[in-house]
């Protein structure tokens, strides 16, 4: 789809205006993207602490101007790339960078750009748990010219214990084999972001979900083996903070489990003129409880004083709901 040169103007001031806020921090970043490195390391075999890492690096925790213009939080250079570009000063004056639709489209070229050129093959002989290897291998590979990139990058690592996403266990959610066949039977006919139709073929491997409605009637669905909030964020187009949020996500839940229940919608508050309390028939988390009865965890934490979402009640408690 060829594109006007305004219309690129507008989408870059827009994207400004967009993201005019605070500043991001390191950890604000870590919390909000660890998910989605964690799958292109289960993808591509790439540590996620070094996708973090070079993620908070090269676009400032997502705060540069071409983090917040161009999506882009790897720094990557057109190189033939087809889509939407900006021009940034680096090296040298002007250079070209590739501009993407989503920030989860710069992760995934970002996993294929080292995947597939042959100067960074020897990087996949590292081990994914060992960071350090990763860090100088790509100052070797030529991907930075700052002679410290490599202890930069470790250091970030260290600072913030990303070295724990690289042990993360999770699923393989899609199989090389059928993404190579996907694009084999799609070839691309139009010129169009390449981020983009990598998102399309993520987009046409995922399962589909059928929407149930909770007796409170707030909407959800029960996952699949190999699901993610990701994906399930994508299918009913969502942002991964808003699925986060009507899900009481955080950092202790990074991987679905086949049967889990997954919000589409705001969890209910608690009423505060209309008590209801259960017993509990089998052992279960606060967090358990909220997702199970559709109330909101800040709601159950409160009325029932109890301040750790994942401390095990024992079978025969009561617990307040409103």
């Amino acid at each position: 789809m060829k594109l006007l040169t305004s219309s690129v103007v507008l989408f870059l001031a827009a994207s400004t205006l967009a993201n005019s806020g605070k500043k991001i921090t390191k950890e604000e970043y870590v919390e909000k993207w660890s998910v989605v490195a964690v799958e292109q390391m289960a993808l591509f075999d790439i540590p996620a602490s070094i996708t973090l890492a070079q993620g908070i690096l090269e676009s400032a925790s997502g705060n540069s101007k071409l983090a917040i213009q161009g999506k882009n939080h790897f720094g990557i250079k057109c190189h033939g790339w087809e889509g939407l570009e900006m021009y940034h000063d680096d090296d040298k004056k002007k250079e070209c960078f590739r501009v993407y639709s989503t920030v989860e489209d710069s992760y995934v070229d970002h996993s294929e750009f080292l995947k597939k050129r042959s100067r960074y093959a020897f990087l996949f002989d590292f081990n994914k748990t060992d960071y350090k290897a990763w860090a100088r291998g790509l100052k070797k590979a030529g991907y930075a010219t700052n002679p410290k990139y490599p202890q930069l990058l470790i250091n970030i690592i260290e600072d913030l214990g990303l070295d724990k996403y690289d042990k993360s266990s999770r699923p393989d959610i899609h199989k090389k084999p059928e993404i190579l066949e996907l694009k084999k039977v799609n070839p691309i006919k139009v010129k169009e972001s390449r981020a983009l139709n990598l998102k399309k073929t993520f987009e046409q491997q995922m399962n589909t979900h059928t929407i149930k409605e909770h007796r409170k009637g707030v909407k959800y669905v029960v996952s699949k083996k190999g699901d993610t909030f990701y994906k399930i964020s994508k299918e009913f187009g969502l942002k991964l903070s808003q699925l986060y949020r009507y899900n009481d996500f955080n950092s202790n839940k990074d991987v679905l489990e086949e049967g889990d229940i997954v919000f589409i919608q705001p969890k209910k508050r608690a009423r505060l003129f209309k008590k209801e309390v259960i017993t509990l028939t089998r052992s279960m988390s606060l967090i358990d409880v909220s997702q199970h009865n559709a109330i909101n965890i800040k709601s159950v934490k409160r009325l029932n004083k109890i301040s750790n979402s994942h401390e095990k009640l024992a079978i025969g408690e009561r617990v307040t709901l409103r």
